[in-house]
């Protein structure tokens, strides 16, 4: 998908770490899933919104 193997993630994970530290990182990830979760809801809600519009034909 972005070219990121396993190493690479664990850099990333290592520095994450660091800068947040291991009490954070449930906060974090508790806030990154209400957010995803929340974003799918707002565009469900507007895909229905725009299938339950009547269409104009004049």
């Amino acid at each position: 998908m972005f070219g990121l193997g396993m190493p690479e993630l664990i850099v990333i994970l290592i520095i994450v770490l660091i800068i947040f530290g291991a009490n954070r990182l449930p906060q974090l990830g508790e806030g990154l899933g209400k957010a995803i979760k929340g974003f799918k809801k707002g565009m469900n809600d507007e895909s229905n919104k725009d299938s339950n519009k009547p269409e104009n034909k004049s």
